[in-house]
């Protein structure tokens, strides 16, 4: 264990590669899911690990090749990549179960090894985008994850899976394009990918440079924006929710958005926090204004919505715009709050997509009006979606308080009284769009098409249960939440110049 311990970083991130890679070798379902569950749960103890280290002992540096950093590629963990590596692989090591039967329902058994292989390369991708501490190299797994998330959303059953798929690689391309941009700008500029050695140059080179180096923050900003569906940038995220694989859903919803969040806020605090004064730029204040246009207008529309899987997804824009509200704010609590959403919004819609996906397994369906009194015949999913519901409203007892806490005393600390209303509002509009789906759900006589279904079988169940445990008990112990954002917190606004 002594010689494995100093490389777990690149572990991290080669585990699951060659796992892709051997599940695409296999070319039969069971030996694929098979692998992509070991992988699976595998992934998370070495996150763990790393998390306890940097705890105990500060930040893990791992340079590739034994090339000494800004020359070689640096793995560079500290305590806000390592809760971002945990969380990722905790939410697919608790999904796996429900996948075997999921997948084989919904994208074929000849596919299904295809399937895992494409799992664990945007696995890989998104491992590599946390545990990387070079701009460019973020970027060859930014790639990574996005390519096979288009593979992996275009394998839904229906036809419109493929529209969205392309809607989302039109939107992913610009995004990456933007970030490229961004990043070689920085590096005419300072002569570095390196994140620590680009903050420690962009300093010096500010008053010379200051055009360029805005204009690199600006394509940063928009590209990874793009890429974390923040409002108005969303526009592919609806449609690639609602029409991908239902695991597929609840996987991306719970990683895939958390990553580029946390590479928005590794580059604005990080990068160009430590360089430059941000008082001098407007950023903050344009990403607070699309953030409460995100929690509100997006909220507006869930409300509207007819489809459980689309309203869901509206949803997520809305919840993304807490997150960010939390980043625009930048003192303790609100970034605190920001970083514990990350956490607590992709267990919550994790459990949501996939009481969805059970509905879709069983039903087939995903339409509200369809789905009249199913509850009284799926009764455990039922009380999974409502449980998972009041925690998006944000009920007192549930994870989904604790962050909107956060945010609002971040936001009257701050003496922003808009952003604390807006909160209010866009969790008065929650309760109005989960009520709707709770009313069809238990209060209205089931329909005939559901007089035969039933909660689905264990392995399913299993993940439902789970995440649904964890809304309950991050909403009284928060130790581990709000405790390591605090201190990522902490150590974000400490570097701030």
């Amino acid at each position: 264990m002594s010689a494995v311990w100093p490389h777990l970083p690149v572990l991290q991130v080669v585990v699951p590669l060659f796992g892709a890679l051997l599940a695409g070798l296999l070319r039969r379902p069971a030996p694929a899911y098979l692998l992509a569950t070991a992988v699976s749960w595998v992934v998370p103890l070495i996150a763990g690990a790393m998390l306890w280290q940097v705890m105990q002992t500060g930040p893990i540096s791992y340079r590739l090749g034994g090339w000494e950093p800004p020359w070689g590629i640096e793995y560079r963990v500290d305590v806000l990549n390592a809760m971002i590596l945990v969380l990722v692989t905790v939410v697919g090591a608790v999904i796996m179960p429900f996948a075997r039967l999921s997948v084989a329902f919904e994208v074929g058994e000849d596919r299904e090894a295809w399937f895992y292989c494409m799992y664990l390369l945007c696995l890989t991708g998104l491992l590599g985008i946390a545990v990387t501490g070079d701009a460019f190299n973020a970027f060859v797994f930014l790639e990574i994850s996005s390519l096979s998330s288009y593979v992996l959303i275009a394998l839904g059953h229906d036809r419109r899976a493929l529209l969205s798929s392309f809607q989302y690689l039109i939107m992913g391309t610009i995004g990456a394009t933007f970030y490229v941009i961004g990043i070689g700008l920085l590096y005419l500029v300072t002569g570095t990918l390196n994140m620590a050695d680009l903050a420690a140059r962009l300093g010096p080179a500010w008053a010379e440079n200051s055009r360029a180096i805005v204009a690199a923050l600006a394509f940063v900003t928009v590209g990874i924006s793009l890429k974390l569906g923040l409002f108005p940038l969303h526009v592919w995220l609806p449609n690639a929710y609602a029409y991908a694989p239902s695991w597929v859903t609840a996987f991306l919803s719970g990683t895939a958005t958390k990553v580029a969040i946390y590479l928005l806020v590794r580059f604005y605090f990080s990068i160009f926090g430590v360089a430059i004064d941000s008082r001098t730029l407007p950023i903050a204040d344009v990403i607070i204004v699309l953030s409460l246009a995100a929690m509100v207008v997006a909220s507006l529309v869930a409300v509207f919505e007819t489809n459980l899987k689309r309203l869901l997804a509206y949803s997520s824009v809305a919840q993304i715009g807490y997150i960010t509200l939390g980043i625009g704010l930048a003192n303790q609590a609100a970034l605190t709050g920001a970083l514990v959403h990350v956490v607590n919004h992709a267990l919550l819609k994790a459990a949501l997509f996939l009481a969805a996906g059970a509905i879709f397994y069983r039903a087939h369906t995903t339409q509200l009006r369809e789905m009249a009194g199913i509850g009284s015949r799926m009764p455990l999913t039922a009380a999974v979606l409502t449980l998972a519901g009041f925690g998006l409203i944000g009920t007192p007892g549930t994870s989904g308080f604790i962050s909107k806490w956060y945010l609002m005393v971040g936001a009257l600390e701050a003496g922003q009284w808009l952003p604390a209303f807006a909160i209010v509002v866009s969790s008065v509009i929650a309760l109005v769009y989960v009520g709707k789906v709770l009313e069809i759900v238990w209060l209205r006589q089931p329909s005939a098409q559901m007089a035969t279904v039933s909660d689905p079988p264990p392995s399913m169940q299993l993940p439902l249960v789970v995440l649904a445990l964890a809304t309950i008990y991050f909403g009284i112990d928060t130790e581990w939440t709000a405790g390591v954002a605090s201190a990522a917190s902490t150590m974000l606004l400490g570097g701030l110049r």
